[in-house]
C-alpha cells in the first residue's frame, strides 16, 4: 500500500525530495526548508526571466510537484526581459529567499540552478540558456 493512497502521490513527494536532497549535498546544507525555499526562489525567477513558450517547455520536464512550485503565482505578463545581468538574476532570488550569512549568493544561486540542470535534458538545457543573456548563463556550471 502506498503511504498515501495513489503512487502518483509518493512518486511526485520522492521526485521533489530527492531535489531538495541534492541541494542540501551540494551546499552542505542540513536544512530541508532553507533547501526547499533556495529552489523555489531559484525556479520562479528563472520561470519569470523566460519567455511563456520556453517557460512551458521547461515545465514538461519537470516532475509533477516541482511543476506545480514552478507555476506557484506566474502571470505570463510579467515582463522581466530588462534582467540582462548575473547580478541582477541573482539579487532577484536573494530577494525571495533571502541573505544567507557565510554564503555567496551567486553559489547558492548556482548551485539550485545546477540541481534543476542535472534533471532536465540537455537539449531543454541548452534551450533556455540561449534564451537567456551571456551573463546570466555564466550561472551554471559546464
Amino acid at each position: 500500500m502506498s503511504a498515501l493512497g495513489l503512487p502518483i502521490f509518493d512518486k511526485a513527494i520522492q521526485d521533489a525530495n530527492i531535489w531538495v536532497n541534492e541541494i542540501m549535498e551540494e551546499l552542505d546544507w542540513d536544512d530541508k526548508h532553507r533547501a526547499y525555499m533556495l529552489l523555489r526562489s531559484a525556479l520562479h525567477v528563472l520561470r519569470d526571466r523566460l519567455q511563456p513558450d520556453e517557460c512551458a517547455h521547461l515545465a514538461a520536464q519537470l516532475p509533477t510537484l516541482i511543476r506545480g512550485i514552478y507555476y506557484e503565482g506566474y502571470r505570463p505578463s510579467k515582463a522581466t526581459a530588462n534582467m540582462r545581468h548575473k547580478d541582477q538574476f541573482v539579487s532577484a532570488v536573494e530577494e525571495v529567499f533571502g541573505h544567507t550569512p557565510g554564503y555567496d549568493p551567486s553559489e547558492l544561486v548556482s548551485a539550485a540552478l545546477n540541481v534543476i540542470a542535472d534533471h532536465v535534458s540537455v537539449g531543454e538545457m541548452n534551450d533556455i540558456k540561449a534564451s537567456l543573456p551571456k551573463d546570466i548563463r555564466k550561472l551554471w556550471d559546464d
